[in-house]
């Protein structure tokens, strides 16, 4: 997993409320346990006007001009910008990984659904929660200057945008500790293997009996 320290990229607004995954990765595309693979089908249903059927070609289909991923000042975002519940609906891991194969490294939003806010961790992509006050102000002045640039610095917990208004986010400290170093569960498991190791060894050492005892 890729460490994330400080990100500064071009914004997105998604200006939706109760997004949910089957709309960030529509249930058509998990046709795949890889991570990858799945950027170019996000949104979907919004990105295009013509629905997708099994023998279409994604470059064939014309693109809705008005969603905000087909806008050019959008092309390179890394930042996206939404409303409340983000990600609500199903549990599908896929929504993180098609955000973050479309480029995505970060979302900010009022508030986020709780499994999908989890399954962020897990795969690197910073969710950022901040009161809606303040996700009106970013709004505003992305409305303002499309295309504009903000920086998120994890370590700091602080989200600065380009006219420096500076605004502090609330985070796990598991959480933080994943995203700085880059690990996920199972690494983190692992950075511990020698203890774990030495644990399976004394209790080998104190319980013989467990070996005999266990199937082969």
């Amino acid at each position: 997993m890729k460490p994330f320290t400080i990100v500064n990229g071009v914004v997105a607004p998604l200006d939706q409320t109760n997004v949910d995954t089957d709309a960030i990765i529509p249930k058509q595309f998990l046709k795949s346990v890889k991570r990858t693979g799945f950027g170019g089908n996000l949104f979907d249903a919004e990105r295009y006007l013509d629905p997708w059927h099994s023998d279409c070609v994604d470059t064939e289909r014309r693109p809705n001009s008005a969603f905000v991923l087909n806008r050019p000042e959008f092309s390179n975002a890394s930042i996206l910008l939404t409303r409340s519940n983000f990600g609500c609906g199903s549990s599908r891991e896929h929504a993180p990984w098609a955000l973050l194969d479309f480029g995505f490294r970060a979302i900010i939003a009022a508030s986020f659904a709780d499994i999908f806010f989890s399954n962020c961790f897990k795969n690197g992509l910073l969710p950022v929660c901040l009161p809606n006050e303040q996700v009106d102000m970013i709004f505003t002045e992305v409305a303002a200057k499309p295309g504009m640039r903000l920086e998120i610095d994890l370590a700091s917990q602080r989200v600065t945008t380009a006219a420096g208004i500076s605004f502090q986010f609330a985070i796990n400290p598991l959480h933080k500790h994943y995203m700085l170093s880059g690990l996920d569960e199972i690494d983190m498991t692992l950075e511990n293997a020698q203890d774990i190791l030495a644990f399976e060894q004394h209790r080998l050492r104190q319980y013989p009996w467990l070996v005999l005892a266990m199937p082969k």
